[in-house]
């Protein structure tokens, strides 16, 4: 119960991998505040964690409006008095030729991934430097250190997702606030179904035969799940990691190594 007595808030918690990490960070003791532009997945997520006796809170949120960032931001420390934990989570994608790729599809994919993330950061830090105590996770990719095609989009996200980690973690270190990014590898989850769907018309195969090929890349030849990401985000959120900042932790299983 390392995390006991600790708040967390979790962007994109009703399903995938937001979901995992917040029933993991729940398990090592942390309570919750779980947002999402659609609150009913985040609902069900709450009610498990509140079996488990941890206090939770869902707000409606979206990551791309300051007005709707800063409203979470401050109905969380209303709940709970503070909040030392900040998973940015929330993320979409789609797979889209760069010859056909346009700017509003372009917007839309960084202004969730990226300029979501920032104005979640931007939200709470000015809270965590009054307290001279925070823990900052972003959730990045393993496609934000080395890119994939038909997702060019998708990837700068990733990429600015690690960039803003590293800077912000420098910045704020004479803060007593930790930085730090997790980089997801294979987990299937809803955001693998327009690669998958790619693939499987690329090479005429089906879905599964075009997630088995995923999986075969990895040297463990195992996908991760939403729970593996929970677990590095609640070490990096722990007094642990309280010297780790500016990293961008590879759970891929191998499959990304810098």
């Amino acid at each position: 119960m390392e995390l006991e007595s600790k708040v967390a808030v979790v962007t994109g918690a009703g399903r995938g991998i937001g979901a995992g990490i917040a029933t993991v960070l729940a398990k090592h003791g942390a309570d919750l505040v779980l947002t999402d532009r659609e609150t009913s997945g985040a609902e069900e997520t709450a009610e498990l964690i509140r079996k488990t006796g941890r206090k939770v809170v869902v707000l409606q949120h979206d990551v791309t409006s300051w007005e709707s960032t800063r409203s979470i931001a401050e109905a969380s420390i209303a709940a709970f008095g503070k909040v030392d934990i900040l998973v940015t989570n929330a993320g979409v994608s789609k797979s889209v030729p760069f010859a056909e790729l346009t700017a509003e599809e372009w917007d839309r994919v960084n202004d969730v991934n990226a300029k979501g993330v920032f104005l979640s950061c931007r939200a709470f830090v000015p809270h965590m430097i009054e307290r001279k105590y925070g823990k900052i996770v972003n959730i990045s990719s393993m496609v934000g250190k080395e890119a994939i095609p038909f997702f060019a989009h998708y990837c700068a996200s990733k990429f600015a997702v690690i960039g803003l980690t590293e800077s912000m973690a420098k910045e704020l270190a004479p803060h007593n606030i930790n930085v730090n990014a997790v980089c997801p590898g294979v987990v299937r989850t809803p955001l693998w179904d327009p690669l998958l769907e790619q693939l499987s018309e690329n090479k005429k195969i089906s879905r599964e035969e075009a997630w088995e090929e995923f999986v075969g890349g990895i040297p463990f030849k195992r996908p991760q799940t939403p729970e593996d990401i929970g677990e590095a985000v609640a070490f990096l959120a722990s007094d642990r990691a309280r010297n780790i900042t500016a990293s961008a932790a590879n759970v891929s299983g191998g499959q990304m190594i810098w």
